[in-house]
Formats: structure tokens, sequence, C-alpha cells
């Protein structure tokens, strides 16, 4: 379980890295990886303390990487 929580952290930031690169986002390198970080840790404990999310937790990872920066710029920006 610890592990998997470290491996979720590496992805998220992989994810966050990614999206900056790619011209998804354009928040900055360590905003991106931030906000991928955060909504991988709030998807992971949602998970664990509900039981809802994919099998793997590869896959949970990314889709709430990409949803978190899908949702978080989008809801403070005017």
């Amino acid at each position: 379980m610890f592990l998997t929580l470290f491996g979720t952290v590496v992805i998220a930031g992989i994810v966050g890295y990614a999206s900056e690169k790619t011209g998804f986002t354009h928040n900055g390198y360590l905003q991106s990886i931030i906000i991928c970080v955060g909504g991988a840790f709030l998807f992971y404990f949602i998970q664990i303390m509900f039981g809802i999310g994919f099998h793997s937790a590869g896959v949970n990872a990314v889709v709430s990487s990409i949803g978190a920066l899908i949702i978080v710029p989008f809801h403070w920006r005017r």
C-alpha cells in the first residue's frame, strides 16, 4: 500500500511534466506537477476509503492527474 502511494506520486509528477512539455497546459512545470500530485493524492485516498476507482493504481493516478489539470486551472481562471 505504501509503495502504491509512492508510485502514484511518481506517475502524477510525470503526467504533470508531460502535460506542460507537450503544451496541454500553460501553468508552469512546478504548478502542473503540484496540481497533478494533489489530485492523485485525493483520488488515492478516496479509493482507499470508499473503494471507488479502477482496478489498476496506475490508471487511477493518470486519470486523476489529468482530471485535476482540467478542473483546477479552469476553476480559478476568469
